[in-house]
């Protein structure tokens, strides 16, 4: 069976096969769950791990001035207010472009950071130290998992499931999908590479961050199609 939405023609898979793929999706999240429950029970008995110390040490090893810069870019994008404002303007924008429910799904992933917080305020582990690897920059709050991370993986994955499901194949697309996904990937490194966060904080973040984002697209369908009457993509 074949239907149409903005984007083109679309495939519907036979009900077996949807119904296997569901199955699948449903012990991935469930295996997610798993993975990042255990990394925020070992990084509140542990300051860091060894492999914490050897990433970071290997990451702030490369001195060049354009990956210096690049990494200090990327994370500057999550702190207060650059943040705040970006993630506002590109809903606003969506919102004005006539794509409201996913402008409402935007703010639904943004919404995740709060999840970070209370996170955060259970685990408590500490930031990397001064003496053991190089800090730009000292912050008090804690460390597991990263914000930044959590925030861009959420936020920019929605925007990134958005482009690909919504735009037709162009040189744009293409682009768009290139940006956020280096966004995303970066962020992480550069979370690193600053001395602000461990590798498993950023590991646990991508983790938790795949979960909201899931939950977001399963909202922002479900919202559309029940409010909206149309077939999310």
């Amino acid at each position: 069976m074949v239907t149409t939405d903005g984007a083109g023609p679309t495939a519907i898979a036979p009900a077996p096969a949807r119904r296997r793929r569901a199955a699948a999706f449903q012990i991935a999240l469930v295996m997610a769950c798993a993975i990042f429950l255990v990394l925020a029970a070992l990084a509140h008995r542990s300051p860091y791990f060894p492999i914490d110390l050897t990433i970071t040490r290997a990451l702030q090893s490369h001195r060049a001035p354009w990956f210096a810069g690049f990494m200090h870019a990327l994370s500057w994008l999550g702190f207060m207010p650059q943040v705040i404002w970006l993630g506002s303007a590109v809903t606003l924008a969506l919102f004005l472009a006539g794509f409201r429910w996913e402008a409402a799904g935007a703010v639904f992933a943004a919404a995740g950071a709060l999840m970070v917080v209370l996170v955060k305020a259970i685990v408590l582990r500490p930031r990397p130290s001064a003496d053991l690897v190089a800090v730009f920059n000292e912050l008090n709050s804690p460390s597991f998992p990263s914000g930044h991370v959590m925030q861009f993986t959420v936020f920019c994955g929605f925007l990134l499931y958005l482009v690909y499901t919504r735009l037709k194949p162009s040189w744009i697309r293409s682009i768009l999908l290139v940006l956020l996904g280096v966004v995303i990937v970066g962020m992480g490194p550069s979370r690193i590479y600053l001395g602000q966060h461990w590798f498993s904080d950023t590991m646990g973040a991508y983790v938790l961050g795949g979960l909201w984002l899931a939950l977001t697209i399963r909202v922002y369908h479900w919202a559309k199609t029940r409010f909206a009457g149309e077939r999310a993509p």
